[in-house]
């Protein structure tokens, strides 16, 4: 392995469990040392990558290599990984040092060794005053932190995480996925991580990729994924969205001419459109403005209704009807000194946005006509 090499490398994979076939021809490498998410709903098959890496599982076709070598074949044991689960799995009669020390035992590990590599990875998650308590003494937030020890004790090529941090509550999650964050960088180690939590994928991430079906949707930095979705999956799977309805009426250079909601709308894309062509406008709440008249700056002037107020301390939230039978949502930031007109439900508005803030995507309900 050189050093531009991946430190994973998945190779046209494919699984399948009876007659359904859960990974279809993923392929994807992963870098040495980053934070990789796999992100998708439940059946999605991100957790099946995690185990075709550990060993648990073995592909019906394609090649999986760690650090260069093929292994496909290597039994589970023998693989420089290590996998933290949902559930933990630590040993219920054995304290926390002597659960880190167990897997080091069986390497054959020299006892002074033992020692400091345990007390290192104590040390990196802050429980060495722990040490000698049982699982069942700790909480949920510290037995998880020891499961992490005892998997980067081994000091593995990567970390393969599969939604550990479901089981905590919100706060302790967020404190969590810091340290996580925190970790892959003091250790230069490659994190794995699987969840199906997009704003989890997105707190830690070097790169998200995006599950779907058995096949990866995008592949990208959490920027890229939430402001560039390549498809409508991507973009109503990640994040909140409003989608407006469309239709090319010309395009010259990034600049296209469009009918959207039945006005005339000038948008920027380098995609290519053909006259005619049915499209998805993709908007963001916190890309949308919400004004009492059009303003000639703006790609369009959507007149609708406020049915909705939502106040999230930092932001208010509005559900906007407009006149064409959509309802978008708009988040607004604003702070003590804010003098702005705060809407109502029943207020007549304007929604608008800059050209360039929005998303346009081909519409793959509808064939696009023939080039």
């Amino acid at each position: 392995m050189t050093g531009t090499d991946p430190i994973i490398r998945l190779d046209n994979l494919v699984k399948r469990f009876d007659d359904t076939t859960v990974l279809d021809r993923v392929s994807l490498d992963i870098r040495d040392g980053e934070f990789l998410t796999i992100l998708g709903p439940s059946g999605c098959g991100k957790t099946t990558i995690l185990r075709l890496l550990a060993g648990f599982e073995t592909p019906d076709e394609g090649s999986i290599h760690l650090g260069g070598e093929r292994i496909n074949d290597k039994p589970a044991n023998s693989r420089r990984v290590n996998t933290v689960f949902q559930s933990y799995a630590l040993f219920p009669h054995m304290s926390v040092r002597d659960n880190l020390a167990f897997g080091l035992k069986m390497h054959g590990v020299p006892a002074r060794e033992i020692d400091e590599r345990v007390n290192e990875a104590l040390d990196l998650v802050d429980l060495a005053y722990l040490a000698n308590r049982k699982p069942d003494s700790l909480s949920g937030g510290q037995q998880q932190r020891v499961a992490i020890a005892r998997a980067v004790v081994n000091k593995p090529l990567a970390l393969l995480l599969d939604e550990p941090l479901s089981a905590l509550d919100a706060k302790l999650r967020k404190r969590m996925q810091v340290r996580l964050k925190r970790m892959c960088r003091e250790l230069g180690m490659t994190f794995v991580f699987v969840t199906h939590d997009q704003e989890e994928a997105f707190a830690m991430s070097d790169r998200v990729v995006v599950m779907n079906e058995g096949r990866i949707e995008q592949i990208g930095t959490p920027e890229e994924v939430y402001e560039e979705p390549v498809n409508l999956y991507v973009a109503r799977f990640v994040g909140e969205t409003s989608i407006l309805d469309g239709e090319v009426v010309s395009k010259e250079g990034e600049t296209l001419n469009a009918m959207v909601e039945g006005l005339p709308c000038e948008l920027k894309t380098s995609k290519d459109f053909q006259p005619g062509q049915p499209i998805k406008i993709i908007l963001r709440p916190e890309d949308i403005l919400v004004e009492l008249k059009s303003d000639t700056q703006h790609a369009l002037w959507l007149p609708g209704t406020v049915t909705e107020t939502i106040y999230k301390g930092s932001t208010w939230d509005m559900v906007i009807a407009t006149d064409s039978g959509k309802h978008i949502l708009v988040t607004e930031f604003f702070n003590e000194d804010d003098d702005r007109i705060w809407h109502k439900p029943g207020d007549r508005i304007v929604v608008s946005w800059y050209k360039g803030w929005e998303v346009v995507l081909p519409d793959e309900d509808q064939d696009a006509p023939p080039v």
